[in-house]
């Protein structure tokens, strides 16, 4: 986090506050923002309740007893600053989460000294919490500041009574408790207000804990509240910016207070345009508004659309020449509009239009769910690795990352990031996974200040496109119609703050879904396979998707080997043991998929296996990529599931914990590319008798038309010899648009023992690749493999059936018990047969 911010950086080094009494021109005006975060906090547990009646908030300002407490670190988590701090082994290692259970049954108090020694006459003093997970009560040198509860909604108190201010260093010691109260056992009463703590790549921890920055502001006595640039595109190719500044006078007699905006560009070179605006401002709170118009705009685009320009706009709120207060913002010049699918009837298959357009031009959607933040406890994240997997996704050609309604809303810098690269964002505005959720009037008016909250904080960010109300919501209530009311009331409040297109809930296929009065082809969740594992071959499974937008399509793979060595005890990496299960390995499915991929488990080595699983993951999600891609525009985006995870699982990530892609990765790449020649095939699986038929296509998301092109096919044997080689002129691609050019046929796979490989290669009229693809075939009987396949599925869910899907013990038959006998050795353990014999 920025551990000092200077909004326009003019200070003197050695003040500690902003001086709002003094007489600056406007481009000096300046903000200083204290931050009060770091290694100087100090941490105790106390049984809840206790530690008022021992009077911990009462600990003299001065007094050195909390430099004994626990050290903690501000913003991040009870958990990690215990684990740093030795008292409970890593909740991501073995299955230590289960042994850190009771941490979530106590109160725990933060504790932070500082000294302040500058004057503070004719300002206005307040601390931000820019966020604490979930509930918290703080205290300033004594005296109760106030509480709050929910976990993505700052807040603030202002301070000047309670500040101890003096030249001298004790009389200016203050002392800032913090009491986080143990988080809430049952979701569903703060759904909206929490991150659901459960999911299959999650267990039962609930993390908490003081999870955004706090910092201390000091303003005159009229402050900025909250500023806006409302950005409008004219037919003329002009721009407005509506600047929306909400003003709080916090006096008791109204003010002549003018607001002046500069606007220009932040990553490109432009003239700075500046307006004002003086007007009576009243005690409270107030929206000013002035207008800026620009007449030549740097439109802010998706990567593969363009630039994304960014502007910053420097607002100050001066009464007469004093400055009162100053911010800054950034932001982008770009429309996001919605249109209706084709080949989907309005009314009659879909609700609402599906296909995102940037500036009047169509962005076909490449994303993936983001799963995050990066990890479930805050205190072990930091920006550099959000840069560094944004980076990623935009490497592996994605457009887009999804946050779904399992996960919160994400700190500044995630927007701030995908801004800059270019990278929309298609997101719940807060989590509400877990479909149910208070019905009383007081809960929901509680969930929708959350909810303005969040997207207030978010909407000047150009990369949020898309706003959705639930994930899985419908799916999973009690009441659909109580479902659907509150999901569109959500949509009119976040629509109230800013105009982007908004959805209620995804997957909106389901029968609660359907009850509530949405249509039978609205957005789909592909996550049959992997649940349904063993009912379809992979190709037979997704030709049966037909739908305008897929928000998830999901199967998993294992981390590589040395990721697995950081959270898997030595004696239970290989065979698999116990841990493997608590981190979500379904050792069902990963065979399955395995065997579906290649005709084999791959059980031969810990290597072998690793690596089959993230080729599988890759594989199958390939070729359902571009089947899918080639029915653009009916289909108008698709979202993977997932990016990455919040803890060390063996579950849906691409990129795992510690930021390493898997082989899945470089399948995304391919599948994803802007320009895309690929194969349309019926089957994975040819007799050797048979001849190889498949088709050409070519999907281009671009709007850059490729005339004069070629496309070379390469067929080669398991040795990699080159079997059959061809070679087709292409005359046009036009932009935007997926077509398919050429029929393909060879009679050459009599040469072929098990498996074949099938290579396309596309080349401007220079010889330069523009577009390289790959496919894996099988030598088999596609009926029979059918077949077994279900046979295997069968097996698997007799299995299920016993033990319920989240119970890993159905891969460890009796728990390493059989007739009261222990097992001497994990090769003696039943399953491992399986794995060592082969």
């Amino acid at each position: 986090m920025k551990k000092i911010i200077y909004l326009f950086l003019i200070m003197l080094p050695a003040l500690l506050w902003a001086q709002p009494g003094t007489i600056n021109s406007h481009t000096e005006n300046s903000q200083v923002v204290r931050d009060l975060g770091g290694h100087h906090w100090k941490m105790k547990m106390m049984l809840p309740g206790e530690g008022v009646k021992e009077g911990l908030h009462e600990v003299p300002p001065a007094d050195i007893e909390t430099n004994f407490w626990n050290p903690a670190y501000v913003p991040g988590d009870v958990y990690t600053d215990l684990w740093k701090c030795g008292v409970i082994d890593d909740p991501y290692f073995g299955r230590n989460s289960v042994r850190a259970q009771w941490v979530q049954q106590y109160e725990w108090w933060y504790a932070y000294q500082f000294n302040v020694t500058e004057d503070i006459t004719n300002q206005v003093v307040r601390i931000v919490f820019e966020g604490v997970d979930y509930s918290c009560d703080v205290y300033l040198n004594g005296t109760h500041l106030g509480s709050h509860t929910g976990a993505f909604s700052s807040f603030s108190f202002d301070v000047n009574d309670v500040l101890r201010v003096s030249k001298k260093n004790i009389a200016s010691k203050n002392m800032l408790m913090i009491k986080l109260n143990p988080p809430p056992k049952v979701n569903a009463k703060v759904a909206g207000l929490k991150t659901p703590w459960f999911g299959d790549y999650w267990r039962d921890l609930i993390p908490f804990g003081i999870s955004r920055s706090i910092k201390m502001v000091s303003t005159g006595k009229v402050r900025i509240q909250d500023t806006y640039a409302n950005t409008t595109l004219n037919k003329d190719g002009t721009a407005d910016v509506n600047m929306e500044v909400e003003v709080e006078n916090t006096t008791n007699e109204p003010k002549e207070m003018t607001v002046i905006a500069s606007v220009q560009g932040k990553n490109f070179e432009s003239k700075a345009i500046t307006a004002e605006i003086t007007q009576l401002v009243q005690p409270g709170k107030h929206k000013i508004k002035k207008n800026v118009h620009i007449k030549n705009p740097q439109l802010w685009w998706p990567w593969d659309l363009g630039l994304p320009n960014l502007y910053t706009a420097k607002v100050s709120l001066k009464e007469g020449k004093v400055n009162h207060d100053a911010n800054e913002i950034t932001f982008g010049i770009r429309e996001v509009t919605s249109k209706w699918n084709p080949g989907f009837k309005k009314g009659v298959d879909v609700s609402f239009p599906r296909s995102t357009y940037i500036n009047g031009k169509f962005h076909f959607i490449r994303s993936a769910c983001w799963g995050g933040p990066p990890d479930i406890f805050v205190g072990r994240t930091n920006p550099a690795e959000y840069k560094e997997l944004i980076r990623l996704a935009k490497e592996a050609n994605l457009n887009n990352i999804r946050i779904f309604g399992w996960h919160p809303p994400e700190i500044p810098e995630f927007y701030e990031y995908c801004n800059e690269m270019g990278m929309t964002v298609w997101q719940d505005m807060i989590p509400l996974g877990t479909g149910n959720i208070p019905q009383d009037r007081k809960g929901i008016n509680r969930i929708m200040q959350e909810a303005a909250s969040v997207i207030k904080e978010r909407r000047n960010h150009p990369s949020l496109i898309m706003m959705e109300g639930g994930e899985e919501m419908l799916l999973r209530t009690q009441d659909a119609h109580f479902g659907r009311a509150f999901l569109e009331e959500l949509g009119d409040t976040l629509q109230s703050y800013v105009n982007l297109p908004y959805v209620p809930d995804s997957p909106l296929t389901c029968e609660v879904s359907r009850e509530a009065g949405y249509k039978p082809k609205e957005a789909k969740h592909a996550l049959a396979y992997f649940y349904g594992m063993g009912r379809w071959l992979m190709e037979d499974w997704f030709r049966t998707l037909d739908y305008p937008i897929i928000p998830e399509f999901a199967i998993t793979s294992v981390p590589n080997v040395e990721s697995l060595k950081k959270f898997i005890p030595e004696n239970e990496m290989w065979p698999p043991g116990l841990s493997w299960g608590h981190h979500w390995a379904d050792l069902d499915r990963l065979r399955m998929q395995n065997w579906d991929s290649f005709g084999d488990e791959k059980l031969g080595s810990l290597q072998e296996f690793v690596d089959a699983t993230q080729d599988a993951q890759g594989m199958i999600f390939q070729y359902g990529v571009e089947y899918l891609r080639r029915h653009k525009p009916n289909l108008s985006g698709i979202s993977l599931c997932h990016w990455i995870t919040y803890w060390p699982d063996m579950k849906w990530g691409i990129i795992d914990n510690y930021q390493q892609p898997k082989r899945s990765y470089e399948f995304v790449k391919r599948s994803y590319q802007p320009l895309l020649v690929n194969l349309n095939f019926e089957k994975r699986r040819w007799h050797k008798e048979e001849s190889f038929q498949a088709e050409i296509w070519v999907v281009n998301d671009l709007y850059k038309t490729f005339d004069k092109s070629t496309v070379e096919l390469e067929i080669k044997d398991e040795k990699g010899n080159v079997i059959k080689s061809s070679k087709y002129d292409v005359s046009e691609v036009t932009e935007n648009s997926a077509k398919k050019f050429f029929d393909v046929e060879a009679d050459v796979l009599s040469k072929v023992e098990k498996q074949f490989m099938v290579h396309l290669k596309m080349k401007d009229k220079s010889g330069k690749t523009i577009s390289a693809n790959e496919y894996l075939f099988l030598i088999g009987d596609q009926k029979k493999a059918s077949a077994q396949f279900k046979e295997m599925g069968e097996e698997s869910r007799k299995r299920t059936g016993e033990f319920t899907y989240g119970n890993y013990f159905r891969f460890f038959e009796d728990m390493g018990r059989k007739n009261g006998k222990d097992y001497e050795s994990d090769t003696e353990h039943p399953r491992a047969t399986e794995y060592e014999k082969k």
